[in-house]
């Protein structure tokens, strides 16, 4: 599609890229292929991990910026994101490298050794992944956005990208009370909201209508996913499999099996209890 249409063109045309990324953009548009299919993939992931919280890395249809007022804050969810975007670009390059997919680099030859067995010696080798042109990359096009400027929140961005590049995990408070965050810790400096009401300028999409676990005390139990608001159920029926048995061989056949099942959603908030937060 970009060689169709002219690097240039695409790149002109993607919103919120400054001058070093359009650049490299233009002069790689293989890269940003790979990088566009990464994307995907690590929305997935975060949704995957914040799939039992209020705040589920939800995506926003017809915003560039894919999780709205979400990253104009400065708190542990847009750490989170700045975080885990920069590892799936990493990983996104890195695959397309070894698989052959791009000009400008190929799999890492350089991990071979010698080595014995009762056999005698021998020299092993391959073609590992190449890690490095991954973070390379990804920090020379990332990174580029947040050095444009030089304040408290660029300097948190670029920390944050650089722990997803070595994957580290944690989130740090900035508060002298607490330890010195390491080079692995994720930072922020502002509270989250409880994202329990659609509040657009906090990025808080709201749980109402969300499925909840009546029996959990966790955070996708009924009580902290709703918010105290209470829960709707409704009975659905659902086609399992069941009665299975081992044929031989080799095989497995099941019986699809009706059964009713309760799913719980959230409330939505009081028409006032809504107004408050708009």
């Amino acid at each position: 599609y970009i060689g169709a249409l002219g690097a240039r063109v695409i790149c002109d045309n993607i919103p919120g890229l400054v001058n070093k990324q359009r650049q490299l953009c233009q002069r790689h548009p293989d890269i940003m292929q790979a990088i566009g299919e990464g994307t995907k993939e690590w929305i997935r992931e975060c949704q995957h991990q914040f799939r039992h919280h209020r705040w589920n890395c939800s995506t926003l249809d017809r915003d560039h910026t894919v999780f709205g007022r979400v990253l104009l804050r400065s708190n542990r969810e847009a750490a989170f994101v700045y975080a885990i975007s920069s590892a799936g670009v990493v990983y996104a390059l890195t695959r397309a490298c070894s698989q052959g997919e791009l000009k400008t680099c190929n799999c890492d030859p350089h991990k071979r050794g010698r080595a014995s067995d009762e056999r005698g010696e021998f020299d092993w080798g391959g073609c590992s992944d190449n890690i490095n042109y991954g973070i390379k990359f990804a920090k020379a096009f990332i990174d580029a956005k947040e050095r444009t400027v030089r304040d408290a929140r660029a300097l948190m961005n670029l920390h944050n990208n650089r722990c997803g590049r070595t994957d580290g995990t944690g989130f740090t408070v900035a508060n002298k009370a607490f330890r010195k965050a390491t080079k692995n810790d994720l930072v922020y400096f502002e509270n989250s909201p409880d994202y329990c009401l659609q509040d657009k300028s906090a990025g808080s999409l709201g749980t109402a209508g969300r499925v909840c676990n009546k029996t959990s005390r966790g955070t996708d139990g009924c009580e902290v996913m709703c918010c105290g608001r209470g829960y709707d159920t409704t009975r659905v029926k659902q086609i399992t499999k069941c009665e299975c048995k081992f044929k031989w061989c080799c095989a497995v056949e099941c019986k699809d099996c009706e059964e009713a099942v309760d799913i719980h959603t959230c409330k939505a908030p009081k028409r006032a209890e809504w107004l408050d937060q708009t």
